[in-house]
């Protein structure tokens, strides 16, 4: 690992703990709904409850990352009209953060046919692959589109991650299944603009 790269990771201490303590508290506090979950997905069209991608993770090491499946056919299903709106579908990744293949919060996760492409491949973006996909994220919320994008969130995330930064986005994202997604959005692009960093000025004051 370059010294560039350990300065944009800037990981702290007991990162990995978190997620896992997090992680498995989750699982054994929702093992009944998942359970309920995965047997309304059979119920409804006799498939498989599960779905499982071929993901990039740390050090582009491929992983197998786990979904609850949301479609059939390409179309969603009213199951998976659910759980795309609660976040839901996501719940079975807590089985990724355990196993060590994923963070609760971190980059974007690539699929493996997307890594391979010249945008992601070369070395000066190590960086991106020096820490654990994550769950949710800056990119994620944001919903970054393009690869330029991603990288932008990904290396201001990766370069001020921090516990404290973490369970702010974990409560966003919680947040964004609440109120919506593009609310949080709006809300997080305009925290971040110079207009709304900007200090308020006092009006000069009228001369007589």
């Amino acid at each position: 690992m370059t010294r560039s790269t350990r300065s944009i990771i800037g990981a702290y201490p007991g990162k990995d703990a978190f997620d896992r303590l997090a992680a498995g508290t989750v699982c054994l506090a929702l093992a009944s709904l998942a359970a309920g979950i995965a047997f309304a997905s059979w119920i409804e069209d006799g498939g498989p409850p599960l779905t499982l991608a071929n993901r990039i993770g740390r050090h582009r090491r491929p992983f197998t990352e786990i979904k609850f499946r949301s479609t059939r056919c390409e179309h969603p299903t009213r199951v998976g009209q659910v759980l795309r709106r609660t976040g839901l579908e996501q719940l079975p990744q807590l089985l990724n953060v355990l196993r060590g293949e994923m963070s609760l919060v971190g980059p974007q996760p690539l699929a493996a046919q997307e890594s391979q492409g010249r945008t992601w491949r070369g070395a000066e973006l190590d960086w991106r692959f020096a820490a654990k996909p994550g769950i949710t994220g800056l990119a994620q919320l944001l919903a970054a589109r393009g690869a330029r994008n991603s990288q932008r969130l990904d290396r201001l995330y990766l370069s001020r991650q921090s516990l404290a930064l973490d369970l702010q986005l974990l409560v966003l994202s919680m947040a964004s299944h609440a109120v919506g997604r593009h609310r949080i959005r709006r809300w997080l692009r305009r925290l971040g603009s110079p207009r709304a960093r900007a200090p308020r000025t006092a009006a000069p004051a009228e001369t007589a």
